[in-house]
């Protein structure tokens, strides 16, 4: 969460002799210096009382890689994941050229996810130094860059996202209204033994996350997005055989809907999983066995007028925040270099509610999202719903998309029908 605490004085407990005057002016400040009461924020069970933010303070880098090295990584690596990554560990350290280093990924870096994903980082720097670096890409020739850059410059600006004016089409014959595909940051806080004294954190990056855990999309429909949705992901290069490993999760809710143009949700998925104790998706080698596996999400959904699905107005952006809990096996990745922790399936879901997951469980997910409706063929027009995922309106595995299970009841692929990479 680093990166997401720099430079936001009102996320933190801050004595006031360390802020200038005109900080205190800006905050509407007027305590004396002297006085016991010098911090900026309110009651500390509103702002002291977030998990992932306590552990963030304790945390070792379980990245080990030097300054220099994050910035050569994040420039030359071969692998667009890895440029990835070396740019969000470096922006997690809130160093001083972060924002430098983000505007050069977005200008030059060949890999459009990268260059998304480079944006948000800017964004979650914040301040004006941000504002400025993404008004860079206003007149992006991507146009999907050029929206990302509006979009996060209005959400600094107001708290609210903006878009540029293109149309959109809509998919007949598809199971969801919408297919949103979902940039993912998240920080595994993992205990690194019994006492709870030692905590390890690893900041993974969007495609860093989904080429570990699964690419996701948001699918709603429109007519019961407000209590009900699917999150449906998929892992490439898993299964020896070629296909894509299938995980899809429902999720039920609440939405709030005081206003028009959008709606603010809280939303949680209880589902069945394989726990393997090797702490490798697919890998039975070291036991395996189901449990119940709990996930949160909450956040805001904003609809566009323009777009719309059988009468109603469409999802154009969602972003939020998640977490949960999840088991990485120390003895099989620490100490390898993170291209060898990186892979597909390294890392597995869990709970702490099921007695022979809980001794294992050691990491707490924490992370935040962001989806926007993009041009996936690049014809100039906005897709709604082109995306495949392989999911019916209950999560329940469907290969070919045409509305039907394969097997009734499997919302993820059953690891005994494919042979495990080794």
């Amino acid at each position: 969460m680093a990166i997401d605490l720099c430079n936001k004085l009102e996320s933190v407990s801050v004595p006031l002799d360390l802020l200038s005057s005109d900080q205190r002016a800006d905050l509407g400040l007027g305590y004396d210096l002297d006085s016991p009461r010098r911090h900026v924020v309110g009651d500390p069970a509103a702002w002291a009382s977030d998990f992932a933010h306590a552990l963030d303070r304790v945390a070792i880098r379980l990245d080990t890689r030097s300054s220099e090295e994050l910035w050569k990584a994040a420039r030359t690596h071969a692998d667009p994941v890895m440029r990835e990554q070396a740019l969000y560990e470096y922006a997690d350290r809130n160093e001083a050229n972060a924002i430098d280093l983000l505007s050069e990924a977005v200008a030059y870096d060949k890999d459009r996810q990268v260059r998304w994903a480079a944006l948000w980082a800017i964004e979650k720097l914040g301040g004006l130094p941000a504002i400025a670096a993404l008004e860079a890409f206003l007149e992006d020739r991507d146009l999907e860059v050029a929206e990302w850059a509006r979009l996060f410059i209005s959400e600094l600006q107001t708290g609210d996202p903006a878009f540029d004016q293109r149309t959109a089409k809509y998919t007949e014959g598809r199971t969801f209204d919408e297919t949103i595909f979902l940039l993912i940051h998240c920080d595994l806080y993992i205990r690194l033994e019994g006492s709870n004294q030692h905590w390890g954190k690893l900041s993974l990056a969007p495609q860093g996350l989904a080429r570990v855990y699964g690419q996701a999309h948001a699918c709603p429909n429109v007519d019961t997005r407000e209590h009900t949705l699917i999150i449906a992901k998929t892992i490439e290069d898993l299964h020896a055989d070629g296909t894509p490993h299938v995980d899809n999760y429902l999720f039920r809710g609440f939405t709030e809907r005081t206003q028009a143009d959008r709606g603010n949700f809280f939303f949680e998925s209880q589902v069945d999983r394989p726990f393997f104790h090797s702490g490798r998706a697919d890998d039975p080698s070291e036991g395996v066995h189901t449990g119940q596996i709990g996930f949160m999400r909450q956040g805001c959904w904003y609809l566009d007028k323009r777009f719309k699905i059988r009468g109603h107005d469409a999802i154009r952006y969602v972003r939020g925040s998640f977490q949960g809990w999840g088991y990485v096996n120390l003895d099989r990745v620490l100490g390898l270099p993170l291209e060898e922790v990186l892979v597909p399936g390294n890392g597995v879901l869990s709970t702490l509610h099921d007695d022979r997951s809980r001794p294992l469980t050691n990491a707490f997910i924490a992370g935040t999202f962001k989806g926007k409706l993009n041009d996936w063929d690049n014809d100039g027009v906005i897709d709604l719903n082109s995306r495949d995922v392989y999911a019916t309106v209950k999560g329940e595995i469907d290969t070919n998309m045409d509305g039907t299970p394969d097997e009734p009841g499997r919302t993820c692929c059953d690891y005994r029908q494919h042979t495990p990479l080794p």
